[in-house]
């Protein structure tokens, strides 16, 4: 097959740890609108991942989801509910599953490439799942593309130093590496002298069904995520309780966790429990309404006990769909995303007392924000568009599958 003809219509394997299991499972949704996307551009897409209590093949938005099997099925849960690092910390069973986990996984990505014959294989979350990509190189020769997230490399920097040779290997045998934000790609590049092309993942939601809601007297700060240490809830409610000695304001908490008794505590303490609306998950249609009626959204962001922080702040993008303003922590990979008193304002990680000031800056100001918000959804559109995402993509792959047909790619390891 010549070059063009690959080029324009590649078969692409999706290496990741897990996927959803069903339609309302909220793993990865910014994952699967790419692989959508791909397909729709006439790309096929297929992916594997590790199998969930026994679940097998199956079909997800159209796109075939082969997974490998690694366990008896009631104890097939290294992955999906948590990370894999968490639930092997617990239990004895769990901290040697990670053997049969790689094993069965390199089995059936090995398989899967000699049948399907793939173009392209797309690793995600390169640790360990490089090793997965590996097996199907060998199987039948083609690039790797793999993607870090950053959270894997923290591990290894914080906790699992000694698998700092995979990460490097990992990189080194990328025919591209890409990292979802410049931060991450900073990150990478400490293990590894390689070229890492930056590309983000993004979210568009549609508008809501319903208009913004009359309120009276008390403004609305928003919070949507996972209620855990690394995104820093603890320090926006505190910072709440600073800012309700001038303004009004009522802070809408999306999202479930660990962390949620403790905040729940948090704000009992500060004073403020009764201007905080904790939601938990809530459905499509209930998170498009909050994000119409915020007047500002928030993500605090701190590095955690693992040295862990936010790889990219995707939600600071959903944000910005709906011209909301928004304030975040100057970390991680937020700063590609936020560019201070232009597209939102940053505070330093932790610091209640600038929090609240550029809250209260957001909520009084008027014209600032609509300025802020007005340039955020611009941002929004500019850089983090999906059509933007999905063309670097194709380049990527396109670029590796030139790369092996005029021999400059070559298997390592």
């Amino acid at each position: 097959m010549g070059v063009e003809a690959i080029s324009s219509r590649m078969r692409i394997l999706h290496v990741v740890t897990a996927f959803p299991r069903q339609t309302d499972d909220p793993i990865a949704p910014w994952l699967v609108d790419l692989l959508v996307r791909l397909r729709a551009r006439g790309h096929e897409v297929d992916v594997l991942a590790s199998a969930y209590r026994g679940l097998g093949d199956q079909s997800h938005e159209g796109i075939r989801v082969y997974r490998f099997r690694y366990f008896l099925a009631r104890w097939e849960r290294l992955t999906h509910e948590e990370t894999a690092p968490d639930r092997m910390r617990r239990s004895p069973l769990y901290a040697i599953m990670p053997l049969f986990f790689l094993l069965g996984g390199m089995r059936r990505a090995r398989a899967l490439a000699r049948a399907r014959r793939y173009d392209v294989v797309h690793v995600h979350w390169p640790m360990p799942m490089v090793l997965l990509g590996w097996a199907a190189r060998r199987a039948h020769p083609m690039p790797m593309v793999t993607t870090f997230y950053g959270i894997e490399l923290r591990w290894v920097q914080s906790r699992l130093p000694f698998l700092k040779w995979l990460v490097r290997w990992a990189a080194r045998s990328s025919a591209q590496a890409v990292a979802i934000s410049s931060y991450t790609a900073r990150e990478l590049r400490r293990f590894a002298d390689v070229p890492v092309e930056v590309i983000p993942y993004t979210a568009e939601l549609p508008p809501p069904s319903t208009g913004r809601s009359a309120r009276a007297g008390e403004r609305s700060i928003l919070f949507v995520g996972r209620l855990i240490e690394r995104k820093g809830v603890a320090h926006l409610i505190r910072a709440l309780g600073t800012l309700r000695r001038q303004t009004p304001a009522r802070l809408v908490v999306i999202g479930d966790g660990p962390e949620r008794m403790r905040l729940e505590q948090v704000a009992r303490e500060t004073g403020v429990a009764e201007h905080i609306d904790f939601r938990g998950r809530v459905s499509d249609e209930a998170l498009r309404g909050a994000y119409a009626d915020a007047d500002v959204f928030v993500l605090p962001s701190v590095l955690d006990a693992r040295q862990d922080t936010e790889g990219l702040g995707v939600v600071l993008l959903e944000a910005m769909n709906y011209s909301v303003p928004v304030i975040a922590s100057d970390i991680g990979g937020i700063t590609d995303i936020v560019q201070h008193d232009r597209t939102g304002l940053l505070v330093p990680p932790g610091d209640e007392a600038a929090l609240a000031n550029a809250l209260s800056r957001v909520l009084t100001d008027g014209a600032l924000a609509r300025t802020l918000g007005s340039a955020g959804r611009q941002r929004l559109h500019d850089a983090f568009s999906w059509d933007r995402i999905v063309g670097q993509w194709e380049a990527v792959y396109a670029r590796v599958v030139r790369q092996r047909v005029n021999g400059t790619t070559t298997l390592s390891g």
